[in-house]
């Protein structure tokens, strides 16, 4: 059985010996890029070949590439795309064109799943490690334009994994250095952060927040039954659900005991994003084999990474520089 994990560990852009021995071994579900592993456009494609053969399968290959501050893949090899909320201000068809082009930019090197659009809304008092990555500040805009970036993502073949359920916005500190603590009501959180991820909840994949609502749970929505069990329940969610990255320190306990709790509490999938192999192992361990629920998810995402429409991407790039999307 496949392992209930998304690794990356990878230590820089080639794939060593034994990095391959340990991920044959491990036999993750997919794994994820960082701006460590990208180098050339060769040694990408090499890179993502290069781990599917390690685990004889057509794994996927996730990346942050959002825009702005989080995108791995830059200039000079590929465009430095504007941050997803200075990109809203240009309207709905310049979302669709950055994430239709940034998307045709990752298919080209293998990689077939972005952990974006955010779904989450960009308040007044929002952390700045997430507010320029929001797509607006308000449930309907938020929902419009989440809509519309996942659809060009799929429109080139690379699936959309939103981010963070059930809604990270309301955070004011920055959960890769601790744990964000939201006290609003359970109708106040529906009725808006919430909001956009029950209105997308048909899209194929989705990643939790590490942050802990006072009103649902004390353990962090990552660990919580209750938010996993909202999220499946109250938002309607039938995707398959990863974690956030399992090294943040929004979490405590060692590696395996983060991992055992975030399977308990029921997520599909535990993402590792710069652990050592030994700490991966650890991990892999903890985690266990993928739940036939959870296989059954996963084969439905998959399904719907088809070929990319053909597209003319000197047109759209075009198209995006006159409304001031892209640097001309």
């Amino acid at each position: 059985m496949t392992g209930a994990t998304i690794l990356g560990g990878i230590a820089g852009p080639d794939l060593t010996a034994a990095e391959r021995d340990f991920f044959r071994s491990a036999d993750p579900w997919g794994f994820i890029l960082f701006g460590r592993n990208i180098d050339t456009p060769e040694r990408l494609r090499r890179l993502t070949a290069d781990l599917r053969d390690a685990v004889g399968r057509d794994a996927p290959v996730l990346i942050d590439q959002e825009g702005g501050r989080v995108q791995r893949m830059r200039a000079p090899h590929w465009t430095d795309w504007p941050a997803p909320l200075d990109q809203a201000a240009n309207g709905d068809r310049a979302i669709w064109l950055h994430h239709h082009l940034l998307a045709q930019e990752l298919r080209d090197m293998g990689i077939d799943a972005d952990c974006a659009p955010v779904l989450d809304i960009a308040r007044d008092d929002t952390h700045p490690f997430l507010r320029n990555r929001c797509l607006g500040s308000d449930p309907d805009t938020v929902t419009r334009l989440g809509r519309i970036a996942a659809n060009a993502m799929l429109a080139a073949g690379v699936l959309p994994v939103v981010k963070h359920m059930p809604g990270h916005g309301r955070a004011r500190v920055d959960s890769h250095k601790d744990l964000p603590v939201v006290d609003a009501t359970l109708d106040e959180l529906m009725a808006s952060d919430f909001a956009p991820f029950r209105a997308l909840a048909d899209l194929p994949m989705a990643m939790t927040a590490h942050i802990r609502f006072t009103a649902i749970d004390d353990a962090p929505a990552t660990a919580s039954r209750p938010v996993i069990d909202l999220i499946r329940r109250d938002l309607g969610f039938e995707g398959l659900l990863m974690s956030d990255d399992i090294g943040m320190q929004a979490l405590s306990g060692t590696m395996a005991e983060r991992a055992g709790a975030i399977i308990a509490a029921g997520c599909d999938l535990v993402l590792s994003c710069n652990e050592t192999l030994a700490q991966m192992d650890n991990i892999v361990a903890a985690s266990g084999s993928m739940t036939v629920r959870a296989t059954e998810r996963a084969e439905a995402a998959l399904a719907l990474r088809h070929q990319p429409q053909l597209a003319d991407a000197g047109a759209l790039r075009a198209e995006l520089t006159a409304l001031g999307g892209l640097a001309a």
